[in-house]
């Protein structure tokens, strides 16, 4: 099992630790609601050093990244940010990620560079399929072990991370980055993507300096009473805000356009990207079955696979991620049902063991901010 930078660190805050993705990682440091609540409400720092990061670079590094992601690469300026996703042949999705559009300052003449950020469970999957579609000018480059990565979110964030930087953070917009100096280190990847719906940024730096940055983002974080967190509020945090789990609400087998993903689906790009044709069809002729948000009537949870049933208990779905949510105070989930039954405001029921509660489809996000 891989460790990150901050294991020890973590296990010494008296984290609840376990394996994920390969690595050893920060489950829960107190509870899953404290720390969900902190984010939403303050400030709460994780580390997601066990996602991967690729770099690729060349002549045709647009050509290829576009080859193999659905979302417009061509509208990425120097600086920066998409979500994307990655399809298979199959019309199902490799892996969803991020798509950086680096700066060319090291590149050779008539080159771009990007970096692609995968998810830590998928990254030597993420590779071997980018190099077996790699027919292009473009030399890719694994710099996961060689990055950590914290995530310092919530609404005092802005204001964390500029008592560390001579950047002005509230200049840097949603789904942008820079290149900065943060608590004396030089080329820290400052990013405000997010997967929290709090605000936020994420911040890049190479493995050897995360001790370093992790202690400076929690001395300045003190007067904003800032916790650390697991990836259990991470969890809760990204389901409150609908947001797409791989390996539960997406997968090798689920199509983009049937996990509400279409508005990263570009099917009127001019080149051609895995499964474009597959898109193109679904789009045309509708698609069979949809990624549902419910609310459960009750205090049951639902969990991963549970089925999901008509009012008249045929089953016609599963549950693909479900929990209690600290914000809210009730449980939600989401699932796969068929089209034509998925509309906002109708009633499905969840099997729990023998029984069966009724839940209601509603619309995302569950939790608005700030609202």
């Amino acid at each position: 099992m891989k460790s990150t930078p901050l294991t020890e660190v973590h296990i010494g805050l008296g984290a609840k630790m376990a394996e994920f993705a390969g690595y050893n990682m920060p489950i829960v440091y107190t509870t899953i609601s404290d720390e969900h609540e902190n984010v939403r409400q303050k400030v709460g720092v994780f580390d997601v050093s066990h996602m991967g990061e690729f770099i690729v670079k060349g002549k045709e590094a647009t050509a290829f990244v576009q080859s193999v992601t659905s979302n417009n690469v061509h509208k990425l300026e120097i600086g920066d940010a998409q979500y994307s996703c990655m399809p298979n042949d199959n019309g199902g999705i490799v892996d969803d990620l991020l798509v950086y559009r680096l700066s060319e300052d090291q590149c050779s003449e008539g080159e771009q560079a990007y970096m692609l950020v995968v998810n830590a469970s998928n990254i030597d999957k993420d590779w071997n399929w980018l190099e077996s579609k790699n027919t292009f000018e473009a030399k890719m480059h694994n710099i996961s072990d060689k990055t950590g990565l914290l995530a310092v979110q919530g609404p005092d964030a802005v204001k964390l991370v500029q008592k560390l930087t001579d950047f002005d953070t509230s200049t840097l917009s949603y789904y942008t980055f820079t290149k900065t100096t943060i608590a004396g280190i030089d080329n820290v990847l400052l990013s405000a993507t997010g997967y929290t719906g709090s605000g936020g940024f994420e911040l890049y730096v190479e493995s050897d300096n995360l001790l370093a940055l992790w202690n400076a983002v929690m001395d300045a974080g003190k007067e904003f009473d800032i916790k650390p967190a697991g990836l259990g509020a991470r969890d809760t945090l990204r389901l409150e805000m609908g947001f797409c789990l791989y390996g539960n609400d997406i997968n090798d087998t689920t199509s983009p356009l049937e996990a509400g993903l279409g508005w990263i689906t570009k099917l009127k790009v001019e080149e051609d990207f895995s499964s474009k044709s597959i898109f193109v069809k679904q789009r045309a002729e509708g698609i069979s079955k949809k990624l549902v948000a419910f609310t459960v009537d009750g205090k049951r949870v639902p969990r991963q696979h549970y089925s999901i049933h008509d009012m008249e208990e045929n089953e016609i779905g599963e549950v693909t991620s479900g929990t209690q949510s600290p914000s809210l105070g009730y449980p939600i989930g989401m699932g796969y049902i068929p089209k034509e039954m998925a509309k906002v405001g109708n009633t499905i029921k969840v099997k729990f063991g023998k029984k069966f509660l009724e839940a209601e489809i509603v619309k995302l996000p569950f939790y608005k901010v700030n609202a």
